[in-house]
């Protein structure tokens, strides 16, 4: 580790490129070389923030660069960047994840130091009495697993489940024992604490305990320490690149809905126009209708008219009308039964015009599976190339290196 920060601190002062020779190609640096920290150029590292302190995570084996991370925040959205959001996500909510089991004991522990104790604490005597009970106990748990594996390997199904089933009361007395001298553990630090009279409590954010009413001065020095700080730097950097990456889902699932209303939308508009000419035909209906009713209405007192005036006349002007009146009513069952039919060859194509958009969306949908699978095939055919020339860079700066020595030794 005191190598790796040595070579991190000659880095800074002189350059990732100290080692190299003058008449030497220097490659342009890459985001995507495994040899730069993730972390660093996603947000932060986190094995920076708790130098010197109990959670010390060491030295990060890594490189620090700030052209690197600039060259990262620059470049386009794409499945590797992602990945890279993902895996400091992933480290930063496990780290939350420890300090938060931890202020949880933290709180069980304070718990049990300001309750009463079950019963009297165990003398020295009667401990080391339970150890040794612990002990036998653990040692017949182990022979008896043991035998009931070859029971179990020779076939004697029986007896290896009531070897196990000895196994398990005996467990149960083992717990019992171990809980027993847990009790009177806490039973003995509840009582110190008592005698101490002071009351703790635990820090919400970095788990460590602090004293109710203590001086300002001491309070202000844990909330500027190195712990707090960064466990509190985690924190809101975990929520807030959460925030952001729900705002986005939120917005590209509002876009994909807007699609989705358009399309339906294009649909509904010619599905509508259908039914506006449907309407409109039904309206022609009806003014053909009244203006038959109507027309009817006339001949009628036309024909009073000429029935009163001839009989002869009526009769011959009534089996015209009727005659008229059957010819109208063809000339409808024939539109209508035209209508009809059009209304299905609409219906048909609309059905048609449905069929071909959702083999688009199949297609379109196909192609852009291939084309990301094809994607993340080249660029893990990239990743195996870099990989494969920053070895044989190496093999060749140490090949030359070597030849050096043995020249300037000759």
């Amino acid at each position: 580790m005191a190598v790796l920060a040595a070579a991190q601190l000659l880095d800074e002062l002189m350059g990732r490129h100290r080692n190299t020779n003058p008449n030497e190609k220097i490659r342009k640096p890459n985001w995507e070389d495994p040899e730069y920290c993730k972390y660093y150029m996603v947000k932060f590292c986190p094995h920076d923030l708790f130098v010197n302190t109990r959670a010390d995570l060491g030295a990060c084996p890594k490189v620090h660069d700030d052209e690197v991370k600039d060259l990262f925040e620059r470049a386009e959205s794409s499945y590797k960047k992602a990945q890279y959001v993902e895996e400091f996500l992933r480290f930063c909510r496990h780290m939350i994840n420890d300090v938060e089991r931890k202020i949880q004991k933290g709180k069980q522990r304070l718990e049990l130091m300001n309750s009463k104790p079950e019963g009297p604490p165990m003398t020295q005597a009667q401990t080391e009495k339970n150890q040794e009970q612990v002990q036998l106990l653990s040692e017949k748990i182990t022979a008896l697993v043991q035998e009931a594996e070859e029971a179990g390997t020779c076939g004697n199904v029986e007896q290896a489940q009531g070897l196990m089933k000895l196994c398990d009361r005996l467990k149960e007395e083992k717990d019992t024992l171990l809980k027993q001298q847990e009790n009177s553990h806490w039973s003995m630090t509840a009582e110190l604490a008592a005698a101490q009279e002071k009351q703790m409590e635990v820090c919400p954010v970095c788990g460590a305990f602090l004293i109710v009413g203590d001086a300002q001065q001491r309070i202000d020095d844990h909330l500027s320490g190195k712990q707090h700080v960064g466990y509190f730097k985690l924190r809101q950097a975990y929520e807030e690149m959460n925030e952001a990456r729900e705002k986005e889902q939120q917005e590209k699932e509002r876009k994909r809905r807007e699609d989705r209303e358009r399309e339906r939308s294009i649909r509904g508009g010619g599905l509508g126009s259908d039914r506006r000419d449907r309407e409109r035909m039904e309206r022609d209906r009806e003014r053909d209708r009244d203006k038959d009713k109507s027309d009817r209405g006339e001949n009628k007192e036309k024909d009073k008219e000429r029935h009163r005036s001839s009989r002869e006349e009526r009769s011959g002007r009534h089996e015209e009308r009727e005659g008229r009146d059957k010819d109208r009513e063809k000339d409808r069952g024939e539109r209508d039964k035209d209508r009809g039919e059009r209304d299905k060859d609409r219906g048909e194509r609309d059905k048609d015009r449905e069929r071909d958009r959702d083999k688009e969306r199949d297609n379109k949908e196909r192609d852009n599976k291939d084309r990301d699978r094809d994607r993340d095939r080249d660029n893990k055919d990239r990743d195996r190339e870099r990989d494969r020339k920053h070895r044989r860079e190496r093999r060749s700066s140490h090949d030359r290196g070597s030849r050096r020595r043995s020249r300037d030794r000759h």
